[in-house]
């Protein structure tokens, strides 16, 4: 029972961290992914896009720290479909992290101390376009279409299992429908990356996470004996 406490108290605290860490990254990415990039990295703007990957590689321990935390307790009612979360919350991390690779790429084409590659360089503008859109995919891609299908595997598994409310894990099918349904609405162009819509389709997501990292840190997981 201690070894169970535990575990939920760590998996709150990841799922919290992986927030935290998620919209750091985004706002510290600010300067390299605008339409002006290049002319965006001065002086101080590099090291708060690095700690933006930092943000970005601690997301990617977290996701994968659920992952590995909560795979040995939904296991218990269906394996295959446990073993479905778990590949699909390892593509979101997959994802995550061919987006922070864009992301140093873009920022070594910002550099100013190679003068083979100087700021504002026109010959460059495609290749930066490029990899502002692979960010701008692998955002579509893991934190909207994986995160949709491994929220609504874990929460059913949660439901089933009882290990938390069965509220709040139906909650959460419905918050990973959501999330999914914004991701393919992205992906179609019919909405927008920063739109209202899509806020109001993907936050509850958000909502959710905190709402369950909070019951695993205060209550713990429903053990069944």
């Amino acid at each position: 029972m201690k070894e169970d406490r535990r575990n939920a108290r760590i998996l709150g605290v990841f799922y919290i961290i992986a927030a935290a860490a998620s919209i750091a990254a985004v706002i510290l990415y600010g300067p390299i992914l605008s339409e002006h990039w290049q002319l965006n990295i001065v002086d101080g703007t590099e090291t708060k896009i690095l700690i933006g990957v930092v943000s970005d590689l601690l997301l990617v321990a977290t996701v994968v720290g659920t992952a590995v935390m909560l795979f040995p307790y939904v296991r218990q009612w269906n394996e295959h479909l446990a073993l479905g979360y778990l590949c699909f919350r390892f593509m979101e991390a997959v994802f995550i992290g061919i987006g922070i690779v864009s992301i140093l790429g873009l920022l070594h084409l910002s550099t100013n101390d190679n003068p083979a590659i100087p700021a504002g360089n026109p010959n460059l503008e495609p290749i930066g376009q490029l990899l502002q859109a692979v960010y701008d995919w692998t955002a579509v891609l893991g934190p909207n279409l994986m995160l949709g299908l491994n929220t609504s595997l874990y929460s059913y598994l949660l439901f089933r299992t009882g290990l938390v409310p069965k509220p709040l894990a139906a909650f959460g099918m419905v918050t990973a429908v959501m999330v999914f349904t914004a991701g393919m609405l992205q992906m179609f162009a019919i909405i927008g990356p920063y739109s209202a819509v899509k806020g109001l389709i993907a936050l509850p997501v958000g909502l959710y996470e905190m709402s369950l990292a909070i019951w695993l840190i205060v209550k713990g997981f429903r053990i069944r004996k």
